[in-house]
């Protein structure tokens, strides 16, 4: 029986930038610069995952940020006050990309791992084309080029939590069966993604969003900070239904060899 053929893994905080800092840090930016309203990193991470434009729209609804926008403004954030964030989101984060594109450590080995198992790399990311136009060369010229890839804006049914993108995926790779794919993220709508499009869903609770911190912040901490800090990821990826927790992707490739025992004895995710 076949196992494991395609792994679609998500982009910041699972195969570059690691703690995902390129978006987070652009959008409390462009809050600043298109209304003078401040928000925090802390906030700017809570949506993490969903599409940009969707994602300032779930920024204003947290309550600690409608509340700042309220007192500033007397009313709730518009669409059009939206609008105006994301035009001034997407200059500053086409421009910022390219300096988050280094492969996390371990990522290149992986994936050539995988492929030397025949498995195929899908991918895909909250990011809109024109920044994954920035991203994708970039990456490529430092190690990591999936074998297909797509943007948040691609498809007119929508980006994450829906499962259009991962599926997508299965299409263009040419994958037979939902449930011999891996969707691999870091953030809960990547999670989501992969539940709701039949496929095994595994997070990733060190290198991402959830755990938030850069490379050098992550070598200086001791062994008890880092056990609290991938307690709290791990807790969160676990709660939105991820099939597997790991620390990053260099773990992945342990658990598609679990997966493919379960495949082998007809278990479904």
């Amino acid at each position: 029986m076949q196992g494991i053929s395609a792994v679609i893994l998500d982009w910041a905080g699972t195969t570059v930038d690691f703690g995902s800092f390129a978006p987070t840090q652009i959008f409390v930016e462009a809050f600043r610069l298109a209304f003078d309203v401040e928000i925090t990193l802390e906030e700017a991470r809570v949506p993490m995952g969903l599409g940009k434009w969707q994602h300032i729209e779930a920024l204003g609804k947290l309550p600690s940020v409608d509340a700042r926008w309220q007192s500033r403004f007397g009313r709730a954030m518009s669409k059009e006050d939206i609008d105006s964030i994301y035009k001034t989101f997407m200059p500053l984060q086409i421009a910022k990309v390219v300096d988050f594109s280094q492969p996390i450590a371990g990522v290149v080995e992986v994936i050539a791992s995988l492929r030397s198992q025949g498995i195929k790399i899908g991918s895909c990311s909250g990011y809109p084309r024109p920044v994954m136009e920035r991203l994708v060369p970039a990456a490529a010229a430092a190690g990591y080029a999936p074998d297909y890839w797509v943007a948040a804006d691609d498809l007119a049914a929508g980006a994450r939590p829906g499962p259009w993108m991962a599926l997508q995926n299965v299409i263009e790779l040419g994958v037979d069966a939902v449930f011999n794919c891996v969707k691999v993220d870091d953030a809960v709508p990547g999670i989501e993604e992969g539940l709701r499009a039949g496929m095994w869903s595994v997070g990733l609770s060190v290198s991402g969003n959830e755990f938030g911190a850069t490379w050098e912040q992550f070598q200086q901490m001791d062994v008890a900070e880092i056990a609290h800090h991938r307690r709290i990821a791990e807790e969160k990826l676990s709660a939105a239904g991820a099939h597997y927790v790991i620390d990053t992707l260099a773990d992945l490739p342990a658990v598609i060899e679990q997966i493919n025992m379960r495949l082998h004895q007809g278990e479904r995710p």
